[in-house]
């Protein structure tokens, strides 16, 4: 059985990383609340805030990004198993299957499925992702390659940008993506 990262306490975590230049902050907030997790970013560069519903196995369940206004400039949420929709309720069936999200403008949705799949060093899985993109709010389907090269190594791989390599934390948190983000605490 792969090694499985540390728990969070329910009280919650923060964590901080700043671009790879220093010029800009990301602080997230985790959060226990009825039986799942609420993760809460701001990005400084993009200027922009993000929440996230996830439960306890780290399924992603709802996003919602602000940038300039009150209400959520995007709003999607997943019935558990792979359909998702928006804020409307319009059914996107094009992002159905997909059971991750990622925003480049953050390490926290890349690693999000450090915390729920439990691979071997060695192993490699394919999953299914939405893709947002912060600046102009599209969203496509997308495929990301988590490899895990050791206990707390990993290399990503999605369309259009080469493999980052990066290690973890005890909790499965990127430290260091090089040329993208520094770990500040």
């Amino acid at each position: 059985m792969p090694a499985a990262y540390r728990p969070f306490s329910s009280d919650g975590h923060e964590v901080h990383w700043t671009t790879w230049d220093g010029e800009h902050e990301e602080v997230v907030t985790l959060h226990w609340e009825n039986e799942g997790w609420t993760i809460s970013g701001l990005v400084g560069r993009e200027r922009l805030q993000y929440a996230i519903r996830a439960s306890a196995t780290w399924r992603v369940s709802q996003l919602l990004l602000f940038r300039d206004l009150e209400e959520p400039d995007l709003w999607l949420a997943t019935d558990g198993s792979g359909r998702w929709g928006e804020m409307n309720g319009a059914h996107r069936p094009d992002l159905d299957g997909c059971y991750d999200v990622h925003l480049a403008c953050t390490p926290l949705t890349m690693i999000m499925p450090i915390r729920r799949i439990l691979l071997h060093e060695g192993d490699t899985a394919d999953l299914p992702v939405v893709t947002i993109d912060p600046e102009t709010l599209e969203v496509r389907p997308g495929t990301h390659r988590y490899t895990r090269l050791a206990s707390h190594r990993w290399a990503v791989t999605h369309p259009g940008t080469p493999m980052v390599e990066f290690d973890v934390d005890e909790h499965g948190l990127a430290l260091d993506v090089p040329d993208q983000f520094r770990r500040v605490r």
